[in-house]
């Protein structure tokens, strides 16, 4: 028998290991079976309650976990956060019907790397699972602005959390920053301030490290809590 990863992070040749995490056996017999069509995703494990889908993550170190959010025992959220926090560099992908803001966010404070609904088109998903174990983040275009308006678009009689400080970044990494918040990509950072896409690799590699983030998903909220963004009203 050959020793499991204890890591959680794939390498070049390898399948992308993935625990699957929801309380529909259906979804997950489902999702099992799309992903045996594809020789770079390996199922290696089921959880149907958060409980179980952390235990899971220890024993068997995945490097993403497909994770619902509504689930008995533990909610998905709970169980992303413990996730996280663990030892591992497993990953998380929020997989859910349910698209409200406060689930969006919750997940995503709690550490997910990205969050996908269940009605997006299957190669969006399997991509999204690809996407995440390489190290990238990704939030489905139909809530990215709902996680913006999270921060940008609160009703004026709604109690609004002072701005974090921004400390120890350059003022271009300020200007960086809040274009990530805003949605841009590195392209379109170079081209909004005249740089090459090195350059703006480099500020949001730079950022990524100052502030502790653990990817670019973690950059659009602090660039929100910071207060560098606001919405057009």
């Amino acid at each position: 028998m050959t020793d499991r990863p204890t890591t959680g992070s794939p390498t070049a040749d390898a399948p992308v290991r993935v625990l699957l995490a929801d309380d529909q056996p259906l979804v997950r017999s489902g999702l099992r079976v799309i992903m045996a069509d594809h020789p770079d995703l390996d199922v290696v494990g089921e959880a149907s309650t958060g409980v179980e889908a952390v235990r899971l993550v220890e024993e068997l170190a995945p490097d993403v976990v497909v994770m619902d959010i509504r689930m008995p025992v533990m909610d998905g959220i709970e169980a992303t956060r413990l996730i996280t926090e663990g030892p591992t560099t497993t990953r998380v992908l929020v997989l859910t019907t349910f698209d409200e803001d406060d689930y969006v966010y919750g997940a995503l404070r709690a550490g997910a790397s990205g969050f996908v609904v269940k009605d997006m088109a299957l190669d969006d998903i399997l991509g999204a699972v690809r996407v995440v174990a390489a190290g990238d983040a990704l939030i489905a275009p139909g809530v990215t602005r709902r996680l913006i308006a999270e921060f940008a678009g609160r009703p004026e009689t709604a109690p609004v959390r002072p701005p974090r400080p921004v400390e120890g970044i350059t003022e271009r990494e300020r200007e960086v920053l809040a274009l990530i918040g805003r949605g841009r990509s590195n392209t379109e950072i170079a081209e909004d301030l005249f740089i090459t896409v090195a350059t703006a690799k480099s500020h949001v590699s730079r950022l990524l490290a100052k502030l502790d983030a653990r990817d670019r998903v973690q950059l659009v909220i602090t660039a929100y809590e910071m207060g560098l963004v606001t919405l057009p009203r």
